[in-house]
């Protein structure tokens, strides 16, 4: 298997050859009956399915780049409601994050509640900063009916993200790596290494040219979700008896470990 820089380089190369789409084209997509999907792989495999998609993907171009960068700070409760929510698979459940664009530098109080049908819907506002949560309170305790003060900063991310939109602009590809854990709580940081993390959000069932390609490579769909397992990687008080097989699957298709926290 090629290094990690190697794959870094292959990256780049193929993303540089893919046709731009700027922001203001992306506005014009609506996916108004979404599912999304979600896969995990290595960087080898993403140079690989960014070779494949030439002629059929365009990539997202702002700020004079086609790689983004993020930092998200996930908010819960003393009793961390919101990832036992997700760990013991109820629906609908909810998250509370803020989240910095990092190359425009602004930063969004949002929601995300996932329903009984595995359909995710996010509402959110704009805030001066990751600190300044300017009102926040209401908006909060109007979507989660608990207030923002029985909350605290648990977990913060930090990745980069490459966005393909096909060609007949009928889905999203977002394309998440280099991610990187900071918890509040223990003070542990860590990083995922060679993970990528890749989401389709398509317009209900139409025809997606990515999935044959994602099959092509042996690419299969997986659920992650970064808060859970940045938290079960950083936080060894947690229960993660769940999430334990599948750091053990996921570690096993990118070859490579991704360790709980240990005490």
């Amino acid at each position: 298997m090629p290094t990690e820089q190697a794959a870094d380089q292959q990256i780049r190369h193929w993303l540089e050859h893919l046709e731009p789409i700027t922001l203001e084209q992306m506005s014009e997509i609506r996916l108004m009956n979404r599912t999304d999907t979600k896969f995990v792989t290595n960087k080898t495999k993403l140079a690989q399915l960014l070779e494949l998609a030439q002629g059929h993907y365009y990539a997202q171009f702002h700020a004079g780049s086609k790689v983004a960068e993020y930092m998200t700070t996930y908010w819960d409760t003393d009793d961390h409601h919101f990832f036992m929510e997700h760990h013991n698979g109820r629906a609908p459940r909810q998250k509370v994050r803020v989240r910095t664009y990092m190359d425009s530098g602004q930063t969004f109080l949002e929601v995300k509640t996932k329903n009984n049908h595995g359909r995710t819907k996010k509402k959110r506002i704009e805030v001066p900063s990751q600190e300044t949560l300017t009102g926040g309170d209401a908006f909060v305790q109007e979507r989660v009916q608990r207030p923002l003060e029985t909350m605290m900063p648990t977990v913060r991310n930090h990745f980069h993200r490459i966005t393909l939109v096909n060609y007949g602009k009928t889905e999203r590809l977002t394309i998440d790596f280099d991610v990187e854990f900071k918890n509040f709580e223990t003070g542990q940081a860590t990083d995922t290494g060679d993970l990528v993390i890749i989401e389709l959000k398509r317009d209900g069932n139409v025809y997606s040219p990515v999935l044959d390609l994602l099959r092509q490579l042996r690419i299969k769909p997986s659920g992650f979700s970064k808060y859970c397992i940045g938290s079960v990687m950083t936080n060894p008080d947690l229960k993660m008896n769940l999430f334990k097989p599948k750091l053990v699957r996921i570690s096993k298709r990118i070859g490579q470990p991704l360790l709980p926290a240990t005490r």
